[in-house]
């Protein structure tokens, strides 16, 4: 399957709003389980990036690491709002 038509397909899946938990990360609470999963996948869309250059491995890196960045908004939100 090429990108675009990954990215076709994937523009058509409806957003269930639900976490999607790798069983790598540490159990040490959801949130912290989904940024460590996050982290780790924008850590490998990076490496990718680097490896292989071009417009659309840039994208998947960077959209892995907005990812990340917002996992680690919601864990540490209840510290900074207190």
């Amino acid at each position: 399957m090429s990108h675009s038509e990954l990215k076709t397909l994937l523009e058509h899946v409806a957003d269930t709003r639900e976490l999607v938990l790798d069983a790598a990360a540490p159990p040490a609470g959801e949130l912290h389980a989904a940024w460590h999963a996050a982290r780790r996948e924008a850590g490998a869309a990076y490496e990718a990036w680097c490896r292989r250059g071009g417009r659309e491995a840039y994208l998947v890196y960077r959209a892995a690491a907005d990812r990340a960045d917002a996992a680690q908004d919601m864990l540490v939100a209840p510290l900074v709002s207190a």
